[in-house]
């Protein structure tokens, strides 16, 4: 931290604040309204500058690597056109509560509000995708801005701010003091709270936790883990929260979201009391607000959140304590009580493990189920599997068994194209691990393009695409609302294994089940960018049903 005052670019001035905050990285595309960083960063080895091909996969490069590391991951772009296309990450950011920032090159002060060459209100734009948006018109309060941009980002529930940089205060120099590294502030439970809490879990009959989210890390796993199988508290993980516990933790109880376990359903529907630890309840995990109403009569709500903004803000709270995960978890685990264990954790443990299991289905060529059982006894355990939206990624939800925090980077906001870089940023961050990007055949040419920037860094990589011919998600609700009217649907794609070949990488394609463990094997012994075409049947549109059951379903068939 420079303590002496000596002139300073407002570019050099900004690369030194992210240094001393701890950036290592920075994710970006080029532009010419943010050279003076572009040259600072010139003499920095120490941030690794990661280029990108589009900005989205800037954008959501840097909100995988605030989930990974808990601070804020840093996108560099340019003003109109590299914004817009890099709001998708913000958005992310925002509803999967990461800690990310995005820099945005701006015009030249003087060209302000005269609608110059890109030109947009970025403070208007962003102020509804994210916790804060600003524009630094003076070089001298940069130290104070970047400051507030890491404690914003990581204060109570994380997420995205947006600074806004004019060109032309980047090249103003100044002589300013740094401002310090910055840490959240510490959030215990109130000790009155905590005991509260444990009075309801001793007069409960039929609790439940689900856990994942906010502020959620491998302290928080650690000590839930602890405490919630000493008193045998089933505990689920909130909606693309899987990694939040290993899965082979004797209470786990698996995941809501899409397509959960029916007997989860049935036990957070028959339990009296309910503890929500990180998670906000959003919409996919309660089922559109209704497994779990806002008001739900007859169950008490405790709501653990590190934003009191959260708390009693959609759901009615009988208990709500504002605390960080870590510290609340720590806590229960350590308390001294005399809890008479429930029996219902190893039994949703074990119902969780019926469901988990691979039944292979014999009218499908290439029958997903049994290649994610190949999959996870060819991988290591700490496998990151990364993914996007889209159907496809329901069989990894149901069978793949994760082994704790960050082993899934998945988007709760449902956004499509988001795994490939998720997962080249994974690599990155952990070179020593495996990475898996899974993606659908739509889902995949979100993003497609960020193939060159692994194979640019020689990241070791594997890219497993299903391709079903069809945006297969909207083909299912359009079977379900509107049969036999197809209309929007369909995709005529390129060869992806050939594709993956074009940039570098090494690709095969497979079309049987019992084709996909020796490629698989064929993958992992190679190094760098591997990709798997996995071309299936569409009629198979979901891990739970096929197009001809939903038809018979509607027509009462079934």
């Amino acid at each position: 931290m420079t303590t002496s005052l000596h002139p300073r670019t407002g570019g050099r001035l900004l690369v030194d604040q992210l240094v001393i905050q701890g950036c290592d990285r920075i994710f970006t595309v080029p532009g010419e309204s943010f050279l003076a960083v572009l040259d600072a960063l010139h003499d920095v080895p120490a941030i690794d500058t990661v280029v990108c091909r589009q900005e989205g996969g800037v954008a959501f490069m840097a909100c995988a690597d605030g989930a990974m590391t808990g601070r804020p991951g840093i996108a560099f772009v340019t003003r109109g056109p590299g914004a817009t296309n890099a709001s998708i990450g913000v958005h992310v950011a925002m509803q999967d509560s990461q800690p990310m920032i995005l820099f945005i090159g701006d015009v030249d002060r003087s060209m302000r509000d005269r609608e110059g060459f890109q030109e947009v209100d970025f403070q208007a734009m962003f102020s509804p995708l994210c916790k804060w948006a600003a524009r630094i018109d003076s070089a001298e309060r940069i130290p104070e801005y970047v400051a507030r941009a890491y404690a914003t980002a990581m204060a109570g529930r994380p997420g995205p701010v947006v600074l806004a940089l004019p060109e032309d205060m980047l090249l103003d120099e100044v002589a300013v003091r740094d401002r310090p590294y910055v840490t959240p502030p510490e959030q215990d439970p109130d000790g009155e709270a905590m005991q509260v809490f444990m009075d309801l879990l001793k007069d409960a009959t039929d609790p439940i936790a689900i856990v994942g989210g906010a502020g959620w890390n491998l302290g928080a796993s650690h000590y839930w883990s602890q405490f919630a199988t000493r008193v045998g508290l089933p505990t689920a993980a909130a909606f693309r929260r899987q990694d939040a516990l290993d899965n082979d933790c004797p209470v786990y109880a698996g995941n809501l979201g899409y397509g959960p376990n029916p007997k989860l359903l049935d036990r957070i529907r028959s339990a009296d009391l309910i503890i929500a630890v990180g998670a906000r309840l959003g919409e996919a995990t309660t089922d559109g607000y209704s497994l779990i109403t806002p008001d739900h009569p007859g169950q008490t709500l405790v709501h653990v959140h590190p934003d009191p903004v959260e708390l009693n803000s959609v759901y009615r709270t009988d208990l709500p304590i504002c605390a960080y995960p870590y510290e609340f978890a720590e806590m229960a685990a350590l308390w001294l009580d005399d809890i008479i264990p429930f029996d219902a954790g190893r039994a949703a443990h074990e119902e969780w493990r019926a469901w988990n299991a691979v039944t292979p289905f014999a009218d499908t060529p290439l029958d997903l189920g049994p290649c994610v059982a190949a999959m996870q006894a060819a991988l290591p355990a700490d496998t990151i599997i990364c993914n996007g939206a889209g159907n496809y990624s329901g069989w990894w939800h149901r069978h793949w068994r994760y082994a704790g925090p960050v082993c899934q980077l998945a988007p709760t906001a449902g956004a499509m194209g988001y795994g490939v870089p998720a997962a080249i940023a994974a690599a990155r961050r952990w070179p020593d691990r495996t990475v898996v990007a899974l993606a659908g055949d739509g889902d995949f040419l979100m993003n497609g393009q960020e193939l060159a920037t692994a194979v640019q860094y020689g990241v070791n990589l594997l890219v497993v695409v299903v391709d079903n011919a069809s945006y297969g998600t909207i083909r299912m609700h359009q079977e379900r609302e509107f049969p036999h009217r197809l209309s929007a649907t369909t995709l005529v794609n390129p060869d992806f294994a050939a594709l993956a070949r074009a940039y570098g990488g090494w690709a095969t394609t497979v079309e049987r089940t019992d084709q996909f463990a020796p490629a698989l094997a064929d993958a992992m012994a190679q190094k760098g960018l591997r990709l798997l075409h996995l071309k299936t049947d569409v009629e198979r549109i979901s891990n739970a049903t096929t197009i001809s059951a939903m038809h018979a379903k509607r027509s009462g068939k079934a």
